[in-house]
């Protein structure tokens, strides 16, 4: 590899992770997600949704690199159906929410039906429900990595933006399952359950009209 494309790979490198911090760190359902199962549940519950945004990150990147972008350029009608899954999706969550009985706080691995498979697969499916992460990531990716970039560069792209991913909600987690955050939701859980369901809800219709 000659110097040019070693500095132009480091170059697009530094751009794509400034990128995505500034993106992975804005509050989204991701940040939802995570911060409510830390809350209600306990630090390891929000710790496996933010495993479980990684796998998404995973899906979503490397399907991006291989060309997902792309084909939903090219098929708008499937880039419609798996938006409009993904929304009805984020609002089915945010009703049941809205509806849902409060409960107390627990530092517990599982609390009334929030088992660690069922938080880990809540991570998953809360990342996989917005497509808009495959066309950000091909954006992304067509503007900052070289077409003649080698198989490792494409690699230490995709683990870079997981790690980052899981990280940042990993520490949110932490963060939210904290003393004096637990003892706050205590004193307001009601109202606190039906705000996170009205946001997961507006997230969805957002979504779902989006163009």
């Amino acid at each position: 590899m000659d110097a040019t494309l070693d500095t132009s790979l480091w170059t697009s490198f530094a751009a794509i992770a400034g990128l995505w911090l500034i993106t992975v760190i804005s509050p989204g359902p991701n940040f939802v997600a995570t911060s409510h199962a830390a809350v209600t549940h306990s630090r390891r519950a929000g710790v496996l949704v933010a495993a479980g945004i990684a796998l998404g990150t995973t899906v979503w990147s490397t399907a991006s690199l291989l060309g997902l972008g792309l084909l939903f350029q090219t098929a708008a009608w499937l880039y419609q159906v798996v938006k409009l899954a993904g929304a009805a999706y984020l609002v089915y969550v945010g009703v049941r929410m809205i509806a849902a009985r409060t409960t107390a706080v627990s530092a517990g691995p599982s609390v009334r039906g929030l088992s660690a498979i069922g938080a880990f697969r809540r991570g998953v499916q809360i990342d996989l429900s917005n497509p808009k992460a495959a066309a950000f990531f091909t954006s992304l990716f067509a503007v900052a990595v070289p077409p003649e970039a080698p198989f490792w560069f494409q690699a230490t792209i995709v683990g870079t933006v997981v790690v980052m991913a899981g990280g940042w909600y990993a520490i949110v987690a932490c963060a939210m399952a904290s003393t004096p955050v637990a003892a706050l939701y205590r004193r307001a859980q009601r109202t606190i359950l039906r705000l996170t369901g009205a946001l997961f809800v507006v997230f969805g219709v957002r979504l779902a009209v989006e163009r």
